[in-house]
């Protein structure tokens, strides 16, 4: 696919305020400093639609984009660890659920995880959380690039296999799993 256009629409905290349902949707989420911000913009050619920093938590708000206007591409605030109170933080799960839950148009989000890490509770217990709510998601590995090729397929396995057994483990338990740490 080869994009022409790619424009930023509009920022909000609130998913009822997002643009109107009419085009197809694609969610973007990980921990903060995942890369979520950098693999937008190199999907769309551009280095500058979606803002990047060094400092972990920068996208705090819900932010739409205008692919060739027939789609939308859609950054969301990181999770885990931000530079942020833990109050700030807690604002975040209502915000994305919200938005996760309840966009008709939203196709798939993909969950961003650093590749060089072994499987993180944070990681696992988010996407049970989306598993559990019936959100289509895909996993996407991302700084493999700064693991040789033979470190990656073992770190992949691991991943698959800890998503299973946390996610196994969690189904037996009624109790609701936290979004942050």
């Amino acid at each position: 696919m080869k994009i022409k256009e790619a424009v930023f629409l509009v920022s909000n905290t609130d998913w009822q305020k997002c643009p109107a349902p009419d085009r197809p949707e694609y969610a973007f989420i990980g921990r903060s400093n995942v890369g979520k911000s950098s693999l937008i913009n190199s999907l769309v050619r551009r280095k500058d639609l979606a803002k990047t920093s060094q400092t972990p938590g920068k996208t705090q708000l819900i932010n739409h984009f205008s692919v060739d206007n027939s789609w939308y591409l859609v950054d969301l605030p990181g999770y885990g660890y931000a530079k942020l109170s833990k109050s700030e933080r807690e604002k975040f799960e209502p915000m994305i659920f919200g938005y996760l839950e309840n966009r008709p148009n939203l196709i798939c989000t993909f969950v961003l995880v650093d590749i060089r890490h072994d499987p993180m509770s944070i990681d696992l217990e988010f996407m049970t959380q989306l598993t559990e709510a019936g959100v289509p998601f895909y996993l996407v590995f991302t700084k493999a690039d700064k693991l040789s090729k033979s470190q990656v397929e073992p770190k992949v396995k691991k991943y698959r296999d800890g998503f299973l057994q946390f996610f196994r483990r969690c189904r037996n338990t009624s109790s609701p799993l936290p979004l942050t740490e």
